[in-house]
C-alpha cells in the first residue's frame, strides 16, 4: 500500500471528475497496481490545480484506488479552497495534509480537521488564516496529534504554552457567560 504517490499536479482541473478521464503524471517509479487495476499507493497530490471544491473526492478515490479509506497523505496545495470540505473528516488514515497557497480564511475551517485522529502534519502558510493572532497556538490546541506546522516541529514547549493560553481562553469564555 506505500506504492508511489499519485500526482496530478499541474493538470488544471477544475473539478475532482476531471481526475477520472486522466491519467495521473508519471513519477520517477511506476505506480503499483492491483488486479483490479486500481491504484496500490497511499499519497496523492492535487496541488497546483484550480480546485476550489472537493465534492465527488471519496467517488474519485474509490474508482481509482485500492483502499481508499487509507489515503495518508494529501496534497492540496496552491488551488483555491476557501474551506475545508468535510469530505476529509472521512479520511481517518489521514497523517499529512497540504493545504497551503489556498484562500482559507477562519480558524474555525481547521476545527474540522480535529475528527482526524493520525494527522500530525500540516501546512496553511499561504492562507489568510495564518495572520490570524492565535494561528498556531489554536491548530496545537485543535489538533493534539500535529508534530508539524508549515513545516516547522512544534515544540514541547509550545504545547506547554498552547495549554496556558488554551485555559486562560476557557476561563475567559465561562466568565463572559456567567
Amino acid at each position: 500500500m506505500f506504492g508511489s504517490p499519485v500526482d496530478f499536479s499541474f493538470r488544471e482541473l477544475s473539478t475532482i471528475s476531471d481526475m477520472l478521464c486522466d491519467e495521473p503524471n508519471p513519477g520517477a517509479r511506476p505506480l503499483t497496481r492491483d488486479p483490479e487495476q486500481k491504484i496500490l499507493s497511499a499519497t496523492l497530490r492535487l496541488n497546483n490545480n484550480f480546485l476550489s471544491d472537493l465534492t465527488g473526492l471519496m467517488d474519485m478515490l474509490s474508482a481509482l484506488y485500492a483502499e481508499p479509506t487509507r489515503l495518508s497523505w494529501l496534497d492540496l496545495s496552491f488551488n483555491q479552497f476557501q474551506h475545508i470540505h468535510p469530505v476529509l473528516t472521512q479520511l481517518k488514515e489521514l497523517r499529512l495534509l497540504y493545504l497551503h497557497g489556498n484562500r482559507i480564511c477562519k480558524l474555525s475551517e481547521v476545527d474540522k480537521l480535529a475528527a482526524l485522529p493520525f494527522l500530525h502534519t500540516i501546512t496553511l502558510h499561504g492562507n489568510p488564516v495564518v495572520t490570524e493572532h492565535d494561528y498556531r497556538p489554536h491548530l496545537i490546541a485543535t489538533l493534539p496529534h500535529v508534530k508539524m506546522i508549515d513545516f516547522s516541529a512544534v515544540t514541547k514547549q509550545e504545547r506547554e504554552l498552547t495549554s496556558v493560553w488554551q485555559r486562560s481562553r476557557n476561563s475567559r469564555k465561562s466568565i463572559g457567560h456567567t
